[in-house]
């Protein structure tokens, strides 16, 4: 086996390949990555029963082949070669790789064991990659991270002829944002994804055009999601990740409020202080925020120890009369920083119910403008210690 590519092209295919390889395999040709030549193409892919990644690149071709080398060392060496064309060669028992004046000769390991890749299932639809990714960060951020409970560290997807929504909860926060896209389907069809594995794909994935997104979600844990993606004419990544078993929570009720106050401030300058006064505050305490007309008061301390005030301008609406129905609420300061972190708006709303209710957070492009929809995150707010008199 014998091919001739580019180095920038052997770099990302390898890395982008290398990412999903386990960190402790359970089998040793799992840390590796099989590469496959053909008549005018090299094909990279990598397997742990879990998450398969794919990626089929141009190549000079003297010989065709296959072999199975050590992935995180060949992604290493990739990316450590001088911008020179990579001569891959390889032998009975070894590849070498050749660059320039470098030369590194890698063992090989048995292809006949390595398993085979899961197949693409049917196309769903296609979506906007860069559009996908970005509403995924907004969604992950309060995915759960506790793999004692996986239900909690998945993004559902439900998907129709029409729009695609995504939801994540950690059962503290909720985040859900729709998003048109062009499907295939016309039944409505929901499936449960690793949060982190999707993320990452989609994010890799972001320099496509478009994104080709494939589900067999006929039985939960046993289903597969797949994307698809190119990039140029000639190189195509796929990534596959098997589905999470269990049933989701129902959220949606939760960010269908009718508020009786709502606050409006600048985004960025809400995040900077609440990164500020979050400095003080001590472990699982609140950070406070006081509602005024025009104004909002962040506050956190650590005991007696230490103590931050920041006062903002904000535009404070009380729905139901002349007086503040809700004049203070008690927020985790790294849930909200995280909230205020995915804002992609100039402007954030908070939309309060009773004291002590779950709060909705929304996007808004003007001060006094209509709220954009399609995103709601909402977080539990914390229970406030009696401030003495």
């Amino acid at each position: 086996m014998k091919f001739v590519i580019e180095r920038d092209v052997l770099a990302e295919a390898v890395a982008w390949v290398a990412r999903s390889l386990p960190t402790r395999p359970s089998v040793p040709i799992l840390s590796g990555i099989k590469i496959s030549v053909t008549k005018d193409q090299v094909v990279f892919e990598s397997f742990d029963y879990e998450t398969s990644a794919r990626v089929v690149v141009p190549a000079a071709v003297e010989r065709q082949g296959e072999t199975l080398v050590s992935g995180k060392l060949l992604a290493e060496i990739a990316r450590s070669l001088p911008k020179m064309k990579v001569e891959f060669t390889v032998g009975e028992n070894a590849a070498e790789l050749v660059c320039g004046k470098a030369s590194f000769t890698l063992q090989t390991m048995p292809t006949d064991e390595y398993p085979a890749l899961p197949q693409l299932p049917e196309a769903a639809g296609t979506v906007t990659a860069e559009e996908f990714a970005s509403a995924l960060t907004q969604v992950v951020v309060a995915a759960g991270r506790d793999e004692l409970l996986p239900i909690f560290t998945g993004v559902r997807m439900e998907i129709s002829s029409e729009q695609m929504a995504l939801l994540a909860t950690d059962r503290y926060r909720m985040a859900l944002r729709e998003l048109p896209w062009n499907a295939n389907v016309r039944e409505e069809v929901a499936a449960l994804v690793p949060a982190k594995t999707l993320l990452d794909a989609a994010k890799s994935l972001s320099a496509s055009d478009l994104l080709t997104i494939s589900l067999a979600a006929e039985a939960m844990g046993d289903g597969i999601i797949g994307l698809h993606g190119k990039r140029g004419e000639d190189a195509t990544f796929e990534v596959t990740t098997r589905l999470l078993d269990g049933d989701f929570p129902k959220l949606r009720h939760l960010m269908e409020i009718t508020p009786l106050v709502t606050v409006r401030a600048n985004t960025a300058e809400l995040m900077a202080a609440v990164k500020r006064v979050g400095l003080v505050a001590e472990r699982n305490t609140s950070m406070r925020m006081l509602i005024d007309f025009g104004a909002i008061t962040l506050e956190a301390a650590t005991g007696d120890t230490a103590y931050a005030i920041e006062t903002l301008e904000a535009v404070v609406e009380d729905k139901v009369g002349d007086g503040l129905s809700i004049v203070q609420a008690g927020f985790n300061p790294a849930y909200l920083h995280d909230a205020l972190s995915v804002v992609e708006t100039p402007y954030v709303n908070f939309s309060f119910t009773q004291p002590g209710k779950p709060c909705v957070i929304t996007q808004i492009e003007e001060i006094d403008g209509e709220e954009v929809p399609g995103y709601r995150h909402v977080i539990m707010l914390m229970r406030l210690p009696v401030q003495p008199e």
